[in-house]
């Protein structure tokens, strides 16, 4: 893998160059055998926080499809999102449904270039960061964006739908 070559037919890349938004393109490789977990391994290999690593989930609610950029040491909290897009419910997405949606495999799942355009919450601890690191559209390969830049490429809002597992022992 040569990290100074961009992956091949990525949308992700299209809508941050037609947009002119800046961004680092960052590739990593994850050693398992550590047990740290996708996240902390990522973060390992890539150099950074943790707290600055976000992923990208797919729920339901009884109107949509919507998708949740919640940091990768937490997770999506479906009644946090569920009031923050003031709808009765939400719960978690199939695969099989968020995939064909997105366009992209769970692993991979971007907030940007989605096959189609879905509702967008982008969990209120990315504001704290210059830039976050989010799936690029691809595993193991991500982009460094501000999150202000995310939002407004997405149509997101910004509200508390983490449970942040990072202090828990």
């Amino acid at each position: 893998m040569d990290p100074s070559q961009p992956p091949s037919g990525i949308p992700v890349l299209a809508v941050l160059q037609q947009a002119g938004v800046k961004y680092a393109l960052r590739r990593f490789e994850v050693d398992m055998s550590q047990r740290l977990g996708f996240g902390l391994g990522a973060a390992r290999a890539l150099g950074v926080n943790p707290e600055r690593i976000f992923k990208t989930l797919m729920a339901k609610t009884p109107d949509d499809l919507v998708c949740a950029v919640v940091p990768v040491r937490g997770s999506l909290e479906v009644r946090a999102l569920a009031q923050a897009l003031c709808v009765k419910e939400a719960t978690m997405a199939e695969v099989a449904v968020a995939e064909r949606a997105t366009g992209y495999l769970v692993g991979g799942i971007s907030p940007l270039g989605q096959r189609e355009a879905h509702t967008t919450v982008i969990d209120r601890s990315a504001k704290q960061f210059p830039t976050i690191l989010v799936s690029a559209g691809a595993r193991a390969v991500t982009i460094e964006i501000s999150p202000l830049d995310l939002a407004s490429l997405t149509g997101a809002t910004f509200a508390n739908i983490a449970r942040d597992y990072s202090n828990a022992s």
